[in-house]
């Protein structure tokens, strides 16, 4: 017999998170537990608004299943129970780590990605003046590939400030959906000149048909307008890659299927995060073994992690100990 459990978790942010919806100062988690023969598997989400997820809402969906999961709910039967979100995600990843604890085989090696190799993930900078996020630029020199949180008047004049303090530096851009149609050609030219890699979701999810209708100078990556394979085959002619993250697709098994569909359509990945702990990016890892753009910097992000801890040497993350997940 199985027992489910959770908490709500708040980790505080290392200064203010800013992006073209809003800023916070904390990452608000929910942690699910399932115990079972002794053991135990835990996963983590991130409930998001932009999605209409709340920190209730979801710990009341994940606590709903107890009886469930108690009478023998499998991970197979959960991905029907729970639509794609947040709350199926921590479960799904509890379950992955349960059933690799019980067994002694690492999830990685029952998903077919093993051994896992370090990656280089993103950093990201939050969105603020040109000269804010040029001095923070040139403070993370150091790491390979920046990530620009961009969505608001001015983004010409950043994208200028950062690549002049920061000439080596890879750039991503991500606009969370604050850009228009108008606006679209001048600011892909101007990432074009800033020698920007990729741009995720310029548009709004459902106003993004203009993308079909332009010329690309940058490749352009899905976000918001793509959550699980249900949504892969509207994309083909607005974008260049999809970023997958656990959150969005209901966890690790369906974020892999994803994975899969999208590499035999053509697409580029990415695999991305919330604001979360080390638990919420150990199992995107074996996603982001594929992935040609890795962006699971969550805990960089954060004043304190959770102990253990995924180990992150500069820009390099490392496979997670068996001791917190997989």
């Amino acid at each position: 017999m199985a027992e489910l459990t959770l908490s709500i978790e708040r980790f505080p942010i290392a200064g203010t998170f800013t992006i073209a919806r809003g800023s916070k100062t904390e990452a608000v988690v929910v942690e699910a537990r399932i115990t079972a023969g002794g053991v135990t598997g835990r996963g983590e989400c991130v409930p998001y608004a932009r999605y209409g997820e709340t920190v209730e809402g979801v710990a009341a969906a994940i606590a709903a299943l107890a009886p469930e999961i108690a009478a023998g709910l499998t991970r197979a039967q959960l991905q029907e129970r729970l639509p794609a979100g947040a709350a199926r995600n921590a479960l799904d990843c509890a379950f992955w780590d349960l059933e690799a604890k019980r067994s002694g085989v690492p999830a990685a090696v029952q998903a077919g990605v093993a051994p896992l190799r370090p990656l280089t993930t993103a950093f990201t900078l939050s969105l603020d003046t040109p000269d804010a996020m040029a001095r923070r630029a040139a403070e993370a020199q150091g790491r390979p590939l920046l990530k620009l949180k961009l969505g608001a008047p001015g983004d010409v004049q950043r994208l200028a400030a950062i690549r002049a303090a920061a000439p080596a530096a890879r750039l991503i851009v991500d606009a969370n959906e604050g850009w228009d149609a108008d606006q679209l050609p001048a600011l892909l030219s101007a990432c074009a000149a800033a020698g920007v890699e990729l741009v995720e979701q310029p548009l709004p999810a459902g106003q993004d048909g203009a993308l079909a209708r332009i010329q690309r100078l940058v490749p352009v990556c899905a976000d918001e307008s793509v959550h699980d394979r249900a949504g892969l085959a509207a994309l083909r002619d607005r974008y260049d890659a999809v970023n997958i993250k656990l959150d969005k697709a209901g966890g690790l098994t369906e974020a892999l299927a994803l994975a899969g569909a999208a590499q035999r359509a053509g697409f580029s990945i990415m695999v991305g995060c919330m604001l979360a702990s080390s638990l919420a990016m150990a199992p995107a890892l074996l996603v982001a073994q594929r992935a040609q753009v890795v962006d699971l910097d969550g805990p960089l992000l954060l004043a304190r992690d959770r102990t253990p801890a995924l180990r992150y040497d500069g820009a390099i993350v490392y496979p997670p100990a068996p001791d917190l997940w997989g």
